[in-house]
């Protein structure tokens, strides 16, 4: 390839560029060469982006942005010339693999700007020989404005969000606006300081865009240093809210905003600093977005950024999607659904009546199966038709897009008759009424004109069916079979002269013409018919050569036949892309529409394979799951054939005259359950508020708005914060912003510190829970005296994970069951764990002296000379007599290794051992 690279960059009539006739535009000297200078100007217009600068077939990188994308993307770095006395680095990536290494870029955080030609390169060279052919960006390439098939993960939405904020304004001084280019999805929400974190988190923007001077305010900067690189700086102008509403106006084309709805002041910031950066962006591209979507404060389920962590909803905490709750629940079979189901999962609802209508869509398909079979195999072929339609909108579409449209509209046709005449819930009653809209004439027209094989660009031609266009279909037989149409053109004039000698040949200097023996010049020009039909072109010494004014024209349109093919191709293709742009709308409800069925039918598989609830899911403070699961652990014990899951019921609601929920102080061992039970109840919650059935045997849950969750230990080093530190700080949050409707998980709170400071801080959470909070709650711990709450506290209740005891070892049941640990079983857990014997012992020591309480007041006690070794010794005295002999050289028998004779000889030596012991 870097061959290839080097006769480009010296051929200068193939890169069709140069035109400093052999001049290197890398020449050192005084100043820059012209082509150099054009580079430079490019890129300081381009700060914070790596320019890939159009040579030929090679996007080229230069100075501190070749030393970057080498880098990153693993290819060779050179040089080439010099500028102001000093090596240029260079690399460059072939133009047809451009998508391959923007991949890699984007992954990894860059912002690349694409600089294309735009002028004829012999139209520079009109304007002097040192004249350099024009190149400007035509496009900025950021991780949340790609479109590109390659780009893309089908099943995730990829989002650009902005931030606005208008300080002092009445109605909420901050929104976030979130796009998905790809899609057209757009919304608006507004959002505050305390739980901007959490809004952003939940929509898990690829690139959140906010002015420069609230990106270097001091109070919003931790939570920017925590996105990292995905956030970007750009001029306030962007977010002016005074103008906003005439650039929303100006980028959709209407005359008023009304109808979208009321957006407040930093809602219009935020719109308006999202239309703005996709127009820097995509220069003199305009995306199909749909109209702003206003999310109301309180329709979705808050879950703050810990908690969204530490339940691993779509991520693993190592960042792995394998583990997730998403991967586990996902049945969907296609692009859109699998976004659907992931938003529905981050975003889950509050009011009641709609997740009802969520759950009724999912019973639908429960109860017909058979017809949820058969669409779901007609959905498995159904392509990706946003994602299409956005390609062709900001024209990077080619043919295979427009196919795509054509092969979604029609299975559309055939879901939609799969529905017909049955009588659905009112969530698939609109997607069925969606995919009836779908515009059939156009649908027609993709399949008239589109070609049932279809190349990857456009500039390929071949994508145009035969018969659709009468010129074009000429021109392919021009162009593919000029030999048979000459030699018929010959045939005929044979007929029509009675000369068989006559031949129609070509060459370089008359092109095509006819050629007879000159003894039938008479025949061509002895009468005015034949003079004006065949025109004299040559006369040889044994032939004489004419031509036709009809030969003169097929030659001139065999010559350009291939070049009139395409150009009729891609008119085509043009024609076709502005039709689908204006039916846009009607597209993307229909893909929305193919997303809610999807989506519906497979949380109906789901909850027939693995035996799923319906959830009665209403606005009291109900939460009472019975035989509940964990729906990823479940899974992966079956998938490793392992011992089924053990259910177990949860009970917070209010009882008896109580108006709030319980508390559950749950007690017992490490690697007793407590984790997996407490996050099992948080994902069931979550699971039935969007709208899917649940693992359990039964669930009554009370809306929940708040969802926090505390388990697990991390620390934060790069804001100097320890384990517990950050353990306190999340506490911190869960204790000042639950409320009555929230689900507090909390787990071993205060392990970080002394038992003393640990225990109080465990104590006072959970009495502030319970008087002030006055929330649903799990509070798991290790501080057995905390059980002596639920006398002073009346709706606290003790629960325990219940284990027995074998021969010194512990065996964890995984129930959990009324009551209270007496102890944590740490020493039973650590020697399962492999600690060495010795340590065992030694704890097992210490652990009765604390509990006798031989220790009080004076540690020396506990201190021996050389405890470990003591045991190793103990361990070493002469071995014992009587039964315990006979045991141990019992257990040292390997049978295995032994033959008949030896085995005969031990049992004597057994039975010696018994007669000595009598």
């Amino acid at each position: 390839m870097e061959q290839f690279r080097e006769a480009a960059l010296n051929d200068q009539p193939q890169i069709t560029d140069n035109v400093e006739t052999g001049v290197s535009p890398f020449d050192a000297g005084a100043r820059p060469t012209p082509m150099m200078e054009q580079y430079i100007e490019i890129k300081a217009a381009n700060e914070g982006s790596l320019l890939f600068y159009r040579m030929g077939d090679f996007y080229e990188l230069f100075f501190d942005d070749a030393v970057e994308a080498s880098r990153a993307l693993g290819i060779t770095l050179t040089k080439r010339g010099k500028h102001l006395g000093e090596d240029i680095p260079m690399c460059g990536v072939p133009v047809h693999a451009a998508d391959d290494y923007l991949q890699k870029l984007i992954a990894r955080g860059f912002r690349v700007a694409v600089c294309e030609q735009t002028e004829d390169p012999a139209e520079a060279k009109k304007r002097g020989s040192k004249s350099v052919v024009r190149r400007d960006v035509i496009r900025l390439v950021t991780p949340g404005t790609i479109t590109e098939e390659k780009l893309l993960d089908p099943s995730e939405a990829n989002f650009l969000m902005t931030l606005g904020r208008v300080k002092g304004a009445e109605d909420g001084h901050m929104a976030l606006a979130w796009i998905d280019i790809s899609t057209g999805t757009f919304r608006v929400s507004e959002t505050a300081s305390g739980r901007l974190l959490a809004d952003i988190m939940r929509v898990d923007p690829r690139e959140l865009i906010v002015a420069e001077p609230v990106f270097h305010d001091p109070e919003l900067r931790p939570v920017f240093d925590i996105i990292g690189r995905a956030v970007t700086p750009q001029p306030a102008s962007l977010f002016d809210s005074a103008t906003a509403e005439a650039r929303i106006k100006r980028y959709f084309e209407v005359a008023a905003l009304d109808g979208f709805g009321q957006f407040s002041r930093s809602e219009l910031s935020a719109i308006s600093g999202a239309i703005a950066y996709i127009e820097k962006t995509q220069i003199s591209e305009r995306p199909p977005l749909m109209y702003p979507e206003r999310e109301q404060e309180g329709s979705a389920l808050f879950i703050d950024p810990a908690t969204r962590a530490n339940l691993e909803l779509t991520r693993t905490l190592s960042g792995s999607r394998d583990g997730s709750l998403l991967k586990a629940i996902d049945r969907t079979v296609t692009g859109g659904g699998a976004r659907l189901l992931a938003e529905r999962l981050t975003s889950p609802l509050t009011d009641p009546g709609a997740i009802v209508m969520r759950q009724d869509a999912v019973s639908f398909f429960l109860g017909e199966q058979q017809l949820a079979e058969g669409l779901r195999a007609e959905l498995k072929g159904v392509p990706d038709m946003p994602r299409a339609l956005s390609r062709l909108a900001v024209g990077r579409g080619g043919p295979r897009d427009l196919g795509a449209l054509q092969r979604g509209l029609e299975a559309s046709r055939g879901i939609a008759a799969l529905l017909a005449g049955c009588n659905l819930p009112p969530e698939l009653d609109e997607a069925r009424a969606a995919l009836v809209a779908l515009p059939q004439d156009y649908a027609e027209h993709l399949d008239c004109a589109l070609d049932d094989e279809l190349p990857l660009l456009k500039r390929d031609g071949g994508f145009v069916r035969a018969g659709y266009h009468a010129e074009l279909d000429e021109m392919r037989a021009l162009r593919d079979q000029s030999r048979r149409i000459i030699a018929g053109l010959q045939a005929r004039y044979m007929d029509e002269t009675g000369i068989k000698s006559l031949k129609i040949k070509h060459n370089n200097v008359l092109g095509y013409f006819i050629e007879v023996p000159a003894s039938h010049q008479e025949t061509m020009t002895g009468s005015a018919e034949a003079k004006g039909r065949f025109i004299h072109r040559q006369t040889m010494a044994s032939a004489m050569r004419f031509t036709t004014t009809e030969l003169a024209e097929l030659e001139s349109k065999i010559a350009n036949a291939a070049d009139r093919a395409l150009s009729i191709e891609l008119a085509i293709f043009d024609e076709l892309t502005n039709e689908t742009v204006a039916h846009a709308d009607a597209i993307r409800a229909g893909a929305a529409a193919l997303a809610v069925l999807d989506v519906s039918a497979a949380l109906a598989a789901l909850a027939e394979e693995q035996g799923y609830c319906r959830p009665m899911v209403d606005a009291s403070l109900a939460f009472n799951i019975v035989a509940g699961r964990h729906p990823v652990v479940e899974q992966a014990l079956r998938r490793q054939a392992a011992n089924p899951f053990v259910a177990n019921d949860c009970d917070l609601s209010p009882e008896g005259g109580e108006k709030h929920g319980a508390i559950w102080l749950l007690t017992g061992p490490n690697m007793g359950g407590k984790s997996t039970f407490l996050r099992q109840n948080a994902l069931i919650a979550i699971m039935a508020q969007m709208g899917s059935f649940v693992p359990a045997g039964a669930a009554h849950i009370g809306v929940v708005d708040r969802l926090f969750s505390r388990v697990g230990a991390s620390d934060d080093l790069a804001r100097g914060r320890s384990t517990f530190m950050v353990e306190m700080v999340e506490t911190a949050a869960i204790l000042n912003q639950a409320g009555e409707r929230s689900l507090v998980i909390l787990d071993e709170i205060g392990r970080g510190t002394a038992t003393f400071d640990g225990l109080s801080i465990a104590w006072a959470s959970v009495e502030y829970l319970h008087e002030k909070n006055r929330c649903r709650a799990l509070f798991a711990t290790h501080f057995h005296e905390m059980t002596a709450l639920s006398e002073k506290l009346a709706r606290l209740a003790n629960v325990t994970m219940r284990v027995k005891e074998w021969d010194g070892d512990v065996v964890f049941l995984h129930e959990v069951a009324k009551g209270a640990a007496d102890r944590s079983y740490g020493v039973q857990v650590a020697r399962l764990a492999g600690l060495p014997e010795a340590v065992v012992e030694r704890a097992r020591d210490v652990l009765h002296q604390l509990e006798a309480g031989e220790t009080s007041g004076k540690a020396d006690k506990l201190i021996d000379d050389l405890p470990l070794f003591s045991v190793e010794v103990k361990r070493e005295q002469p071995k014992p007599k009587g039964n315990e002999a006979l045991t141990e050289a019992i257990l040292a028998l390997s049978p295995d290794e032994m033959t008949p004779r030896e085995a005969m000889d031990v049992i004597y030596k057994l039975k010696e051992l018994a007669v000595k012991r009598e």
